[in-house]
């Protein structure tokens, strides 16, 4: 049976995607092209890598003098060789934007600030999405949905008959991630879609401000708030995410004026919301993020409009094992922990059955105090290593060895603390 041009063409094998990071030096001036040959020049004498692998130092003067870093991104396996010869190269060049954020702010009360406004790849956002550490693929999730949403807008999908809102909706407990999470997935997304956007913004409302200060004028205010965020989408050339922190204060105050509670003016202000919402989500270059602390105050008004309802949790003890690998290796980096010491990841750990010996003793160390600490929120465990050296440190430079002692006990206080929080409560 002969195989026609186009069945051919179906069954040719498709090379994956990987992603190149490249961050230009604030100062270099040169043309992005010429970055983008160097860069080849230098995969292509390292075809065979590490996943995830990043280069801080280089063999090209081109790149010494111009570039950051370059780095192997959202690989699969952290230990994991692959062979850049049989992949699709997808690179993506970018300086970071040092400013600090503006203030949104509305003509007839220019005290409020109705929200802060960030121009990204910000500064300010950079290595969030890295320091990030969830067992599940999370994050691989978030970008492939609005990769998608992008993709699906270029290709001019009729969203009537294939429906998405353009509205994420992350919940879960206090403490982690959610927020960074957003802000992560934002600057990731403006690094990673540079070709197709020129420039990318990032604008935060904060839900608490909007209703403790905006009853007087209500819906009005509101509709002005988003005139502002719409004067961003306008500019085709754009991506613009705006994110809603602590979403659930939305419907909680429309549940709280129905039942009695709030005055009747909150309902209008949500209502509001929403309507604006529901128009900002037409145009192509706009992502809502939302986060919620408290999942059973959403009313389904809300909820029925995010195309994804992800649950963050706290994080397992296998994360929170990378969690502080992370910080002692940054710590080592900065010689506070000295001298240097290699400490396996749990993937060695397993192949060596987790057995104790000279080589695996302080990684074992590290795996029974990350057990230790299940149910700490991400924001209490980045500050375990902390705590372990301004409580426990007896010295201003520690060994790995008395280091990991110090964070066992910090480990033990927080527990204690929390027991003590309780108590008085």
């Amino acid at each position: 049976m002969e195989i026609s041009g186009a069945d051919q063409h179906m069954t040719e094998i498709i090379r994956p995607d990987v992603h190149i990071e490249v961050q230009v030096k604030s100062e270099s001036t040169v043309k992005r092209s010429d970055i983008r040959t160097h860069v080849l020049s230098l995969l292509d004498r390292h075809s065979s890598v590490l996943a995830s692998y990043k280069w801080t130092e280089f063999d090209d003067e081109f790149l010494t003098r111009n570039v950051e870093s370059v780095t192997i991104t959202d690989a699969v396996g952290p230990k994991q060789f692959i062979d850049l010869r049989v992949h699709n190269l997808c690179i993506h060049i970018f300086s970071l934007n040092d400013d600090s954020p503006n203030t949104l702010t509305l003509e007839e009360e220019e005290e409020l600030s109705a929200a802060n406004h960030w121009l990204l790849p910000a500064g300010e956002f950079h290595g969030i999405w890295e320091s990030l550490v969830y067992e599940e693929d999370i994050k691989t999730h978030l970008l492939d949905y609005v990769t998608t949403t992008i993709f699906f807008s270029d290709k001019n999908v009729d969203s009537n008959l294939i429906a998405w809102n353009r509205v994420v909706l992350l919940h879960g407990p206090p403490g982690t991630g959610k927020t960074s999470l957003c802000k992560g997935l934002a600057q990731k997304l403006s690094i990673r879609l540079s070709s197709r956007y020129a420039y990318s913004q990032f604008v935060e409302i904060n839900s608490h401000s909007l209703f403790s200060k905006w009853f007087s004028e209500s819906g009005k205010l509101v509709t002005k708030m988003f005139q502002k965020i719409q004067e961003l989408i306008d500019d085709k050339d754009a991506l613009v995410f705006v994110l809603i922190d602590e979403v659930e204060s939305l419907t909680a105050a429309r549940n709280a004026a129905q039942a009695g509670t709030e005055p009747s003016d909150a309902i209008r202000v949500v209502n509001s919301v929403l309507t604006q919402l529901d128009q900002i989500k037409r145009h192509p270059n706009v992502v809502i993020l939302t986060t919620s602390n408290v999942t059973e105050k959403i009313d389904l008004a809300f909820v029925d409009r995010a195309d994804i309802k992800q649950y963050i949790g706290p994080p397992s003890a296998n994360a929170i094992f990378s969690i502080y690998l992370s910080c002692l290796e940054e710590l080592m980096k900065c010689q506070i922990i000295y001298p240097r010491q290699q400490l396996l990841r749990l993937e060695e750990l397993d192949t060596m059955n987790f057995m104790e010996s000279d080589v695996t003793r302080l990684s074992l160390m590290l795996r029974k105090i990350s057990q230790k600490s299940v149910g700490f929120s991400g924001r209490t465990l980045r500050k375990i290593p902390f705590l372990a050296h301004a409580l426990f440190g007896k010295t201003s430079t520690m060994t790995v060895e008395s280091f990991l002692k110090a964070m066992d006990l910090a480990v033990e206080n927080q527990k204690q603390e929390q027991a003590n929080l309780v108590n008085c409560v």
